[in-house]
């Protein structure tokens, strides 16, 4: 049995599979993987699948596919480790890779060592690393802080108001459905027109930025925009994913909804949509929603909107829930918050790495600041 690894792209480090046994597979050779070499995916170059491998790293093998290097005494295999995170080598790999397009594109060993990149003397590599591992430590320490405050808030969610359950068919005043359309790649804030991604819709979060280039603009109605305040739940999904529900806030104009996606309205006479939004993502009602959902494929289900109506949840009076929904959302503004302060520490890791490379940054300034 050999325990195998793929390379996940956009410098995302190692995928690591379940062991082949050598009676199985077709490969006559396979590559041996250990700590610390540069290995990327021939077929997936141009995706950014390029990483160098951890420390600690047991012994792992993988196709001829993911050619491997060990690292010279110059290099700081650290220091590359950081590197094939960067835009720069994801757009190096993309040059180099040739083939009839797609799924026939690869680099070869050859091409890849012909990369020409800027690398600074070992002595510096050593330096930026530590510098770099001072901010990295900062977003260790927030996403642990977020992944526990998103404990509490499942926890927040879970503790439902103790009133009878009814069909949620009566307190919504429809359903309504998106458009299939032929998007382009991912949208910008230059965009005028933009629809939304699946993942735009989490579990009980939106994210506005999830979203795709739209030109097909006269299939689209004024129904089918998206506007802030709108209760949005992935009407197809993973079984795991499937009727994620989230209140859509900070919409760009211009933002449509897709096919896959519906917006509930609600009757707000007898309920908040934010109340549904907490109470719908909860793991108590989590299971009757993904409970409806049906299809003859595994990775991609539906839910119906007659199954959906039948959902049964807790409704009570409006300023029970009005109590129910500032208790979740003191946990949620936290971890957004986090959040924001994560994305922001990426953005200057990440100048500040280029900046560093080319020298427009000295590192005794960046280690007085740190």
């Amino acid at each position: 049995m050999y325990p195998t690894v793929g390379v996940l792209n956009r410098g995302r480090g190692l995928l690591y599979r379940d062991p082949v046994a050598g009676s199985s597979t077709s490969y006559k050779k396979l590559n041996r993987i250990r700590p610390g070499m540069l290995v990327y995916s021939r077929l997936k170059a141009f995706e950014g699948a390029i990483t160098v491998t951890p420390g600690d790293l047991s012994e792992s093998f993988a196709s001829q596919e993911f050619p491997t290097f060990a690292f010279a005494s110059d290099a700081d295999p650290n220091f590359f480790r950081i590197l094939t995170t960067t835009q720069s080598m994801w757009d190096a790999l993309q040059g180099a890779s040739k083939g009839m397009g797609g799924r026939r594109e690869r680099v070869k060993p050859a091409d890849f060592l012909n990369i020409v990149m800027d690398i600074p003397p070992l002595s510096l590599q050593k330096r930026i690393v530590e510098v770099l591992g001072a901010v990295d430590d900062l977003l260790t320490a927030l996403k642990t802080e977020s992944e526990a405050l998103e404990g509490i808030l499942e926890s927040m969610r879970s503790d439902l108001p103790e009133v009878d359950h009814q069909p949620i068919s009566d307190v919504l005043l429809g359903i309504e459905s998106g458009r299939s359309v032929q998007a382009g790649g991912e949208a910008c804030a230059e965009d005028e027109y933009r629809i939304l991604k699946l993942s735009a819709v989490q579990h009980g979060w939106f994210k506005p930025s999830e979203a795709k280039t739209v030109t097909e603009v006269a299939a689209f109605s004024l129904n089918h925009v998206v506007k802030n305040g709108d209760l949005l739940i992935t009407r197809a999904n993973t079984p795991e994913r499937v009727g994620f529900v989230a209140v859509a806030r900070d919409v760009p104009e211009g933002t449509f909804m897709p096919d896959l996606i519906w917006r509930l309205r609600v009757d707000e006479s007898r309920v908040r949509a934010d109340y549904l939004e907490h109470a719908l993502s909860s793991r108590e009602l989590r299971p009757s929603i993904s409970g409806t959902a049906g299809g003859t494929s595994k990775s991609m289900v539906k839910i119906n909107k007659r199954g959906f109506g039948n959902v049964r949840v807790p409704i009570p009076s409006l300023p029970e829930q009005s109590e129910y929904v500032q208790r979740c959302n003191a946990v949620a503004e936290t971890i957004m918050a986090a959040r924001a302060e994560e994305a922001r520490l990426r953005r200057v890791r990440s100048g500040l790495f280029a900046g560093l490379l080319d020298r427009s940054i000295e590192i005794e300034s960046v280690e007085l600041g740190v």
